[in-house]
């Protein structure tokens, strides 16, 4: 994983915007600069915590945000039948189950498994995408603190965690980071920024074994169309949808 540095202009550096920025360093423990980056780095845009490309600075820096038009949207309209995430995990009727979220990325399938109910743990062993979920979680909790108060963040190694400090968890969510083929402007933005954040996901195949063990229920992964199972472990059952497919390992006869 590189380095990631948090910008902060020097014309801003005792602005609450500069002292929001220092703090957000001293939290995760990155490196402060004040002169403009060339490549990668920590910003505000519009009030938000992102990581902007300033070799490419027309292009807006990605951040998370629970409250944006296409998360609202899939919260209201999609509902427990036509979330083929839903299915995946095992949601009926009212049931709340606890969710670990493994590999979260920007949270986006995570706010959908709240919104329909779960309690969902984030696990994320990046410094810089553990700031921008951190500071997505904040945003949301000025808007609506029932659901923000369903997530809990941890920083550190998902296999790790899985391993040794986790307890009562009913199903474990895993979306390792895989090629894209599709030709989606914001899915290029997005893949290509992680992929130079955190590079290959080279220890993909070792999430299975743990996230087995741990679920009391189910282990599902998501996966492009087109890709093996992780692991190679062909799942129990998969459930397709336009664009992925969900492997499901069922563990609850463990």
């Amino acid at each position: 994983m590189l380095n990631i540095p948090v910008y902060i202009p020097p014309s801003c550096s005792d602005s609450s915007q500069g002292i929001a920025l220092k703090q957000v360093a001293q939290r995760w423990r990155l490196t402060e600069q004040a002169d403009l980056p060339e490549g990668l780095a920590v910003t505000m845009e519009n009030n938000r915590l992102s990581v902007k490309d300033f070799a490419n600075p027309k292009q807006q820096g990605v951040a998370v945000d629970f409250l944006s038009a296409s998360s609202l949207y899939r919260q209201q309209h999609g509902g427990r039948k036509k979330e083929p995430l839903a299915k995946a995990v095992g949601l009926k009727g009212q049931d709340s189950l606890h969710v670990v979220d493994a590999t979260p990325g920007l949270g986006r399938d995570a706010f959908v498994l709240v919104s329909l109910g779960c309690t969902v743990t984030l696990i994320e062993r990046s410094p810089v995408v553990a700031a921008l979920l951190d500071d997505g979680l904040k945003r949301l909790a000025q808007q609506n603190g029932d659901l923000a108060e369903r997530f809990t963040l941890i920083h550190g190694d998902s296999i790790s965690q899985m391993k040794e400090n986790l307890v009562d968890v009913d199903v474990v969510y895993l979306d390792p980071m895989f090629p894209h083929r599709k030709k989606s402007a914001l899915v290029k933005k997005e893949m290509r920024l992680f992929q130079q954040l955190l590079g290959a996901d080279d220890d993909a195949d070792e999430l299975l074994a743990p996230a087995i063990t741990l679920a009391n229920k189910r282990v599902v992964v998501k996966r492009p169309a087109y890709a093996e199972p992780l692991a190679q472990r062909e799942p129990d059952t998969a459930i397709t949808s336009k664009k992925h497919r969900f492997d499901v390992y069922i563990t609850h006869t463990h």
